[in-house]
């Protein structure tokens, strides 16, 4: 079996090392089967993409929607590296799933409009599959409506004209599309369970995404919500589906 491609954009070692030990454990992939490049420590190297089963990104403090002037050199030379990628990527229709992220650069890349009009505050929403998210085989095995985890300071507001919607929620009316055939990207989080995300709540409790001192207040909403359990298949799925 080829391995899968995590690429990663996340600074703290802490938060990198959970979201892959996260990813593995969620998707069933061995560490041996679930390679990491992480961006922003440096250049991306050369991808060859027939090395691999499927490329998978995970969540990002980095905002796509943000001015170019107020990007670091660092992500601006990632987005630039992952929009290359997605070229070859979505030529040759390779399996992607993009987690959070995802959703900055897939539907940028395919010209989907991304701004703040959509964030989201960190908790948990219901999200409700459309009829063409109920007849994807990604989402076969999923009920209509269920629980996942958010917590964005920007989303979709305009959907690519490639993508087709797969997914709806209650704040952002885009939690996940489809490009092609086999390229996905979701709003909600697969890649978290509770303990994780009230880690990345304590991680980035200075970065904006709720106010000053507030960090206890959010995770006590995660303690008090509704038990997450769904999107986590996904990338059961995803690896089920694209293995070879």
């Amino acid at each position: 079996m080829k391995p899968f491609l995590l690429l990663a954009t996340r600074a703290e070692d802490d938060v990198a090392d959970e979201e892959y030990e996260t990813v593995c454990r969620f998707s069933g992939l061995q560490e041996g089967l679930l390679h990491r490049v992480r961006l922003e420590a440096g250049p991306m190297p050369p991808i060859d993409l027939e090395r691999y089963s499927g490329v998978i990104i995970g969540g990002s403090p980095f905002n796509s929607s943000d001015p170019p002037e107020l990007k670091s050199e660092t992500q601006r030379r990632a987005e630039s590296e992952m929009r290359d990628l997605l070229d070859e990527v979505v030529a040759r229709d390779f399996p992607f799933l993009g987690a959070c992220y995802g959703v900055g650069t897939l539907g940028t890349h395919q010209g989907g409009i991304v701004d703040r009009t959509r964030g989201e505050e960190i908790g948990v929403i219901e999200v409700t599959l459309t009829e063409e998210g109920r007849r994807d085989p990604l989402l076969r095995d999923f009920p209509g409506t269920f629980h996942g985890f958010v917590g964005h300071k920007e989303g979709t507001r305009t959907l690519a004209p490639t993508a087709v919607l797969l997914a709806t929620g209650t704040g952002c009316p885009v939690q996940m599309f489809r490009v092609r055939q086999n390229l996905y990207a979701t709003q909600f989080h697969p890649e978290l369970d509770a303990p994780a995300l009230l880690n990345r709540i304590e991680a980035y409790k200075e970065h904006g995404y709720f106010p000053v001192g507030g960090a206890e207040e959010v995770k006590d909403r995660i303690r008090r919500g509704p038990p997450v359990t769904e999107p986590a298949k996904l990338l059961a799925a995803f690896v089920d589906r694209y293995a070879r």
